[in-house]
């Protein structure tokens, strides 16, 4: 891979990456925040919902990929929003991310027992991998440590913030939950686009090819 190639390989990566981050996690978090500040947990919810399906459906419409992410994202949504609805209680949509972190984490956990880890099977959303890259032992060993980083970090989040809210105010909660949750996801994401980088570099992934230089000529 010569040095061109590969800073387009990166600029393409970061691109993924964050376009699913933001269409699937930032800008319906931003858009929930804005609007329960504003108006209320029902028009937050209604918003939230609103750009996650519309989403969805324009990527659809325009032959763009969609991402694992942002299906997650919007079933997560959806029973969400159905369940509050239903039992008209804003604390049970605050109760199930929560409910909802510990659970995946747990299957993020429980996938490590798999050939599969979960991590191995969203990692086409983020870059181009073939079969003989995945089956790599380095690249295998990335998705199961990255699956066991995020399960833990899933548990750990989930459990804190149920503490925060079955022990304070809604609005207490929102706030701790704006000022801690972001930055949190901020770091694991980083540690894991680092972590995903080296094992890259290690794999030659991301090094220049090799030159070939001449044989030189026999002397006479």
């Amino acid at each position: 891979m010569t040095c061109s190639e590969r800073r387009v390989l990166l600029r393409e990566v970061a691109r993924r990456t964050t376009v699913s981050i933001s269409v699937g996690c930032l800008i319906p978090g931003v858009l929930f925040y804005s609007l329960f500040i504003v108006g209320g947990v029902w028009p937050a919810m209604g918003a939230a919902l609103a750009w996650t399906y519309g989403a969805l459906i324009w990527r659809r419409a325009t032959h763009r990929p969609v991402s694992g992410l942002l299906v997650l994202a919007a079933g997560v949504l959806t029973l969400r929003t159905m369940v509050s609805i239903a039992a008209h209680s804003p604390f049970l949509y605050f109760l199930q991310p929560v409910l909802t972190d510990v659970a995946i984490g747990i299957a993020f956990l429980m996938t490590l027992l798999s050939s599969k880890p979960i991590i191995a099977r969203m990692a086409p959303d983020f870059y181009p991998l073939d079969d003989e890259v995945a089956a790599r032992p380095g690249v295998r060993r990335l998705f199961a440590g990255l699956t066991a980083l995020w399960g833990t970090v899933l548990i750990l989040k989930g459990s804190i913030m149920l503490w925060v809210l079955t022990s304070s105010s809604t609005d207490t909660y929102v706030l701790v939950r704006g000022l801690t949750v972001p930055p949190t996801n901020v770091l694991t994401i980083a540690t894991t686009i680092a972590l995903a980088l080296w094992v890259a570099k290690r794999e030659g992934l991301l090094n220049p090819a090799p030159v070939a230089r001449p044989e030189p000529l026999p002397v006479a």
